[in-house]
């Protein structure tokens, strides 16, 4: 709070402080972007006189409050209502997703509920202009607590991807592919496999759950990884180009006959691809979509030993 008051007044020695903390989370933050290949756009336009304006705003203790019915503590008027504002009146948005962590739940609730005080959202939560709040639960060690290093520092998460990319790389040699494959392609593969890896072990958990992270599990060909998934992938584009077949010409003019178990069993699957994007996207739950496509590869691996 004191923090706060001092970085919306003059005071010029937090006002640097904080621009200090901004410079170094940006060249972190950037590092992880660039591998996750993430372009990031930087907005600064905000201003706060709306909520002024609207009444709602109280000074207290030198800082400017929110007080919200059903809340025993006050919201500071924070730049994430001037956020909001931005993106509403000026970027037109109609649909904005907030993620973090799940012990945030009560500041983004109390945040939701001025910004509907304030007129700029309805009551209901599925009208457009909507927000939503996507809460993750904690990532943990294998001995169950907060994954931290053996020094007890936070684990970086650009570290577990370099990390993850070179074991990738090590499994990749000692299966003799240096000697199949260029540097650039062992190298790119490598960058798939691993930080596709960390990306879908992260995403195939319902997210406010917390989950064990294990980079022997993760880079495992068995069971429910990416790994698997890019196995089945190379797979299907290995007959693809072995046929010989034009895929778009076969699409206009090709004919299903689903007559073998395993084939139906595959087409059916399929069929249900778009109700699961929908219901992915609607409940913002990519567990969703990581079980389809995982099942999908598991059918298709049956279907590929079953119906050569």
């Amino acid at each position: 709070k004191v923090f706060m008051i001092a970085l919306e007044g003059t005071d010029w020695v937090t006002r640097k402080a904080w621009a200090k903390i901004c410079e170094i989370s940006r060249t972190e933050f950037s590092m992880v972007y660039q591998r996750l290949r993430v372009e990031l756009e930087e907005k600064r336009n905000m201003d706060g006189e709306e909520l002024n304006s609207k009444g709602l705003v109280e000074e207290s203790e030198g800082a400017r409050m929110i007080f919200l019915e059903g809340f025993n503590i006050p919201l500071i008027a924070s730049t994430d209502l001037t956020a909001l504002w931005y993106r509403l009146s000026e970027e037109k948005a109609e649909w904005i997703i907030y993620v973090t962590d799940v012990g945030q739940q009560q500041h983004f609730n109390m945040f939701f509920k001025a910004a509907r005080k304030a007129g700029w959202l309805t009551d209901s939560d599925k009208t457009y202009p909507r927000v939503d709040h996507v809460g993750f639960g904690l990532v943990l060690g294998e001995d169950n607590k907060r994954f931290r290093t053996r020094c007890a520092e936070v684990v970086r998460l650009v570290d577990l991807l370099d990390e993850a990319k070179t074991r990738s790389k090590i499994a990749l040699i000692e299966r003799g592919k240096d000697k199949e494959w260029t540097p650039e392609e062992l190298d790119q593969t490598a960058e798939a496999v691993g930080y596709g890896a960390v990306k879908y072990a992260d995403l195939k958990n319902n997210r406010t759950t917390n989950y064990i992270f294990s980079f022997d599990q993760m880079l495992s060909g068995k069971g429910n990884t990416a790994v698997y998934l890019l196995y089945a992938h190379a797979r299907i584009y290995s007959i693809i180009t072995k046929s010989g077949k034009d895929i778009d010409e076969l699409k206009k003019t090709g004919k299903l006959a689903l007559n073998h178990a395993e084939e139906r069993a595959l087409g059916l699957h399929l069929l249900r691809f778009a109700e699961t994007v929908v219901e992915a996207c609607s409940n913002l739950l990519p567990s969703v979509l990581c079980e389809y496509l995982y099942d999908l590869s598991d059918r298709y691996t049956t279907f590929y030993s079953d119906c050569q």
